[in-house]
């Protein structure tokens, strides 16, 4: 079921395209204003649903949702100060658009997948996560290196793992990790120069210019310091360490620890100490991510608007279906060939996301640290 504000419904994706530059945005009149204003009071419900704050352009510049859209929408027009979010919003907006759906949860679906979709410049610019997770992103191209991140793009195709939280007590790992593995931190844009690309040096004298390799933190992939192949059986070694499939990094460490520690050595010895404890800690995320993961995998059901109820089949904190809740033996039939379809394929556990599940990765983990009590709907698939 949809109602809108409008006379016509807008089909946003085409007209998303056409919107103008921010220094050239006119700002919505009073007279429009008080127009959607009385659309929304005469048009709308008190039930769960997502709305869209369209420009004069047909740019869907906003998102939203709520469990009771009418209060919500209202309240935009009772903003005291033109510096309020729900003025700026407004001021933008010359058409609002709203859909209801089935519940609350429904709603945070939609509004995810709406923002993913269209990208509205004003919820990039108001929304961040209050828990400020991070992640650990393995870079594309030559020499690939680790790096912590906010977050995902969606036309990014590297690899990432997570969510983490403590974005600095991740970086302090990840520069052990590196160090351990002798993986290159610098810039992305650097310039490679591999020691089996002879017909480079041909051409330039190799000279030192990395630190961390003279100091044999870094195989040197920029100096000619090694190969492509040994620069990237390294990178396999992080991508085992960081799936849970190797410990290689650590017992490395631990190896040098004792050593020194022989030798009487003692601060070198406590200085591997130190970088041990890190990597032991990352690996101990590693281990309670997996876990949080994996208990995010259930038959999940949501009692809807009027009786609308909803399962959905969440894997891995992903929903990969969703469905109007079987009341008849053939719609439990349909419900349960699907189920097997799922979950009978045995995923490998690990910490890497793929990009595009992130945001919904860390919907689902909030919505269920906000209501644990929704647990309780939920079936675990065995």
């Amino acid at each position: 079921m949809r109602d809108s504000g409008t006379a016509t419904l807008i089909d946003c994706a085409p007209l998303q395209k056409k919107a103008v530059a921010a220094g050239r945005r006119e700002r919505t009149s009073d007279a429009q204003l008080a127009t959607m204003r009385n659309l929304v009071t005469a048009g709308t419900a008190d039930r769960p649903g997502i709305y869209r704050m369209l420009s004069s352009t047909g740019e869907v510049v906003y998102v939203g949702k709520s469990k009771r859209i009418r209060s919500r929408l209202l309240s935009y027009f009772r903003c005291a100060y033109p510096g309020d979010k729900g003025a700026r919003i407004l001021r933008e907006a010359e058409t609002i658009d709203w859909e209801y759906t089935p519940s609350e949860f429904a709603a945070l679906l939609q509004e995810l997948r709406l923002i993913k979709r269209f990208r509205p410049r004003l919820n990039v610019a108001m929304k961040r996560d209050a828990l400020h997770y991070s992640f650990i992103r393995i870079t594309r191209g030559a020499a690939p290196k680790l790096a912590v991140v906010r977050g995902a793009s969606a036309d990014d195709g590297s690899i990432y793992y997570g969510p983490f939280v403590g974005a600095r007590r991740i970086g302090d790992a990840i520069r052990e990790l590196s160090d351990a593995l002798m993986l290159r931190d610098c810039r992305a844009d650097l310039k490679m120069h591999f020691s089996d690309q002879q017909e480079l040096f041909q051409l330039m004298p190799r000279t030192p210019g990395c630190i961390r390799h003279e100091i044999a933190k870094c195989l040197g992939p920029c100096v000619g310091g090694c190969s492509v192949g040994e620069y990237d059986e390294r990178v396999s070694l992080a991508r085992a360490f960081l799936d849970g499939s190797s410990d290689g990094p650590i017992e490395t460490l631990r190896g040098k620890m004792e050593q020194a520690s022989m030798m009487l050595e003692f601060e070198r010895a406590a200085s591997y100490c130190d970088k041990l404890a890190r990597l032991d800690a990352l690996r101990a995320q590693f281990n309670r991510l997996r876990f949080a993961v994996e208990t995010l995998s259930f038959v999940y059901t949501v009692p809807g608007h009027q009786g609308d109820d909803r399962v959905y089949l969440v894997k891995r904190g992903v929903v990969r279906a969703e469905l109007e809740k079987p009341r008849s033996t053939w719609q439990r039939a349909k419900m349960k060939r699907l189920v097997d379809d799922i979950f009978s394929t045995v995923e490998k556990s690990t910490t890497r996301i793929p990009t595009h599940e992130i945001d919904e990765l860390l919907l689902l983990s909030s919505w269920f640290r906000r209501f644990p009590g929704e647990m309780g709907h939920t079936r675990q698939v065995m």
